[in-house]
């Protein structure tokens, strides 16, 4: 009796622990066989994917569907993340986005540049009333685009839970991807956790080989080791029909055959989502941008993809033991590559402690921090970074340095430089904060100028200077002439540039009417359908001003003759 109530037991906490999914609620949202550029929970630059990326054929327009009955519930454009993205709310407690679209359905399309034209915005964010926006499942709600933050034409598709605003994996949703290929194994690595840990003699990261057995597992060189270690590892997965490296769904890792760490991308926060860099190896990929995988959680690490972990996943390896550990790489279609590491405790003289790195400041990661450095101050708040450590701060004549690449900050910390000496500069309104990207390439921060201090809030450490930025931004305009008739032209192009500081605003107007334009910042274009309004008369006059981030301008004039 005993026996048979602990396996109830047990069978209740294993159903407690599986969320259901409604699985034929949802139809495609595309009517092409679904071929991912990107899946659910890949790895991206503090991120982690939200959604799935559907390949498009290379193409942009194709129509995209409603996967069921619901109301539009949110629309947002913007010249950067999802660029034109719609969201349906659905009566089942979910919501679907769609993002990288080129244009909308038309009932939406026409809502849309109401409101945008009310606002004389491009970028906007609408939250329809339910009775505004109904919708069907089929209904062609949207067309497939490459706006935004998008490296090529797809479409990105999210399921969300409509009160949480959880991100869940839409695999689970019925959505079918054939894939028959378990995931790739590109390096192995040991990592020493303690001050008297080793393996091989060694103490930091510990590059590991293998080779693949003829079973397919991947057997690592036997190592020795004791204290506290454990494992990371480079991978991907791969759907067929496609080449993209895509995201591991599920990791396994067992001690002797027991379980000691399981995570799985079935869903998580927004909220977390930076959480990626504790558990990549962010000092590696800082360096060389390879991701490995951590085996174990790190400080700062509160990721609620973890469904088991024992010690935070740290193994400590006692002397005079033998130990198998197995890490198990999951596709969401249960294939899976195994590999096998033999550890045999054994103490080793170490022949390369490194010693820890100390600076004049020692950061302690739960309290406010402040600092000045020169003509310059920084201030941490509590919970900038995962971690306490000894940060690098230093200055000169030019530059600013706070620390470098290779910590990960989790939130934002100010730095304000003093500018007393520039207070009577005349063009003190064109200087800016920059901060450098790996490249050595000056990016434009956010810049505020009050009195005789200049600031601004950031996420990144390196390199910090007050740059000037004197020149304009350029205006050209590509497919037509000054005093051109232009009645057969669908649309007017520009290019618009800046140099420096970059592109903040633009204003587009014909016989002094705003006008709706569309940036798109990975190409510089500037775009104005010409059938959005109607004109009288034959002749207008056009006039597009651009404005960059320290409020130098261009004002681009031009006549041109049409028939509306």
């Amino acid at each position: 009796m005993n026996k048979l109530y602990w396996l109830l037991f047990l069978s209740c906490l294993v159903s407690f622990g599986q969320k259901e999914y409604p699985k034929n609620d949802f139809i495609n949202p595309l009517d092409i066989p679904l071929v991912l550029a990107g899946n659910f929970g890949e790895l991206r630059s503090n991120h982690y994917h939200s959604g799935i990326d559907i390949k498009t054929q290379q193409r942009e327009g194709l129509k995209v569907y409603s996967v069921a009955d619901g109301y539009v519930s949110r629309i947002k454009i913007s010249h950067y993340g999802y660029g034109k993205a719609l969201y349906i709310t659905h009566p089942n407690g979910y919501t679907t986005v769609y993002g990288h679209l080129t244009k909308f359905g038309k009932d939406i399309e026409a809502y849309i540049k109401e409101k945008q034209y009310q606002d004389e915005s491009y970028e906007i964010e609408l939250f329809p009333k339910f009775d505004e926006l109904k919708v069907s499942q089929g209904d062609v709600v949207a067309f497939s685009g490459n706006t935004g933050g998008s490296g090529g034409p797809h479409l990105h598709f999210e399921v969300r839970d409509s009160e949480t605003e959880h991100i869940i994996n839409p695999l689970f949703f019925g959505i079918d991807i054939k894939d028959s290929q378990a995931p790739v194994l590109q390096g192995l690595v040991g990592y020493t956790l303690g001050w008297n840990a080793q393996i091989n003699g060694k103490q930091g990261t510990y590059q590991l080989n293998y080779t693949q057995q003829n079973n397919g597992v991947f057997l690592a060189d036997p190592i020795t080791a004791s204290g506290y270690i454990s494992f990371g590892f480079k991978g991907f997965d791969r759907q067929d029909g496609a080449y993209n490296h895509n995201g591991i769904y599920a990791v396994d890792v067992l001690v002797n055959g027991s379980p000691y760490v399981k995570l799985d991308f079935e869903t998580f926060s927004f909220a977390e989502s930076r959480q990626i860099n504790t558990y990549i190896d962010y000092a590696k990929f800082a360096g060389s941008g390879q991701r490995y995988q951590k085996c174990y959680l790190d400080s700062g690490n509160h990721l609620s993809i973890y469904s088991h972990q024992v010690n935070d996943g740290k193994i400590l390896i006692e002397p005079g033991k033998n130990y198998n550990i197995t890490i198990n790489l999951k596709d969401f279609e249960d294939n899976i590559t195994s590999i096998h590491i033999p550890v045999k405790g054994k103490d080793h003289a170490v022949t390369n402690a490194p010693e820890m790195e100390k600076t004049n400041y020692y950061l302690m990661a739960n309290r406010d921090n402040f600092y000045e450095i020169g003509n310059a101050s920084i201030y941490f708040p509590a919970n900038t970074f995962y971690k306490n450590f000894y940060i690098d701060l230093k200055s000169d004549e030019d530059a600013l340095y706070v620390h470098n690449r290779e910590t990960p900050a989790a939130d934002y910390f100010s730095i304000n430089f003093d500018i007393s000496d520039m207070k009577d500069d005349p063009h003190l309104d064109q200087y800016f904060i920059a901060s450098y990207n790996y490249r050595g390439n000056p990016m434009y921060e956010p810049t505020r100028l009050k009195g005789t201090s200049m600031s601004t809030r950031t996420r990144s450490l390196g390199t910090y200077k007050i740059l000037r930025d004197s020149t304009p931004p350029v205006v050209k305009a590509q497919n037509f002439k000054d005093n051109q008739w232009l009645s057969n032209y669908n649309y007017l192009l520009f290019t618009i540039s800046d140099d420096l500081s970059g592109i903040k605003s633009y204003k587009a107007t014909i016989d002094g009417k705003w006008i709706l334009t569309e940036y798109e910042y990975k190409n510089n274009t500037l775009t104005f359908n010409c059938n959005d309004l109607k004109f009288e008369g034959s002749k207008h006059k056009l006039e597009l001003t651009v404005t960059d981030n320290v409020g130098n301008s261009t004002t681009f004039t031009s006549t041109f003759f049409r028939k509306y």
